[in-house]
C-alpha cells in the first residue's frame, strides 16, 4: 500500500501562484508514472501534469506555460507550481502514482480556489 499525501492548496487571486506538494511512503524513484489531476464542480477528471514512462513529461494544453511539475526523489516529493493562476484553475487536485504497473494510487486532494 502506499499513501500519497498533497498539501500546498488554498485560495488565490487571479494571476497568483501556488505551489502544490505530493509526498509518497515509498520511493519514487522508479515509480511508472507520478502527476497531478484535477477536478472542478461538475466536471470529469483531467490530467494536469505528469511523469510518464521514459522520462516524458506530459501537460494539459490548458496549462502549458503556467504549470511546472517536478520531483525530488532524495524526498519522494512531486511538486506542481502553478502560475498565472486563472478561475478556471478551481478545482480539487489529486496526486497519483504507479508503481511496477500495480494499482494506481490517489492522494486525498487538495482545494485550489482561484477568485478576486
Amino acid at each position: 500500500q502506499v499513501q500519497l499525501v498533497e498539501s500546498g492548496g488554498g485560495l488565490v487571486q487571479p494571476g497568483g501562484s501556488l505551489k502544490l506538494f505530493c509526498v509518497a511512503s515509498r520511493s519514487i524513484f522508479g515509480s511508472n508514472f507520478m502527476g497531478w489531476y484535477r477536478q472542478a464542480p461538475g466536471k470529469e477528471p483531467e490530467l494536469v501534469a505528469e511523469f510518464s514512462t521514459g522520462g516524458r513529461i506530459n501537460y494539459a494544453e490548458s496549462v502549458k506555460g503556467r504549470f511546472t511539475i517536478s520531483r525530488d526523489n532524495a524526498k519522494n516529493t512531486v511538486t506542481l507550481q502553478m502560475n498565472s493562476l486563472k478561475p478556471e484553475d478551481t478545482a480539487v487536485y489529486y496526486c497519483n502514482g504507479r508503481w511496477s504497473w500495480g494499482p494506481i494510487y490517489w492522494g486525498q486532494g487538495t482545494q485550489v480556489t482561484v477568485s478576486s
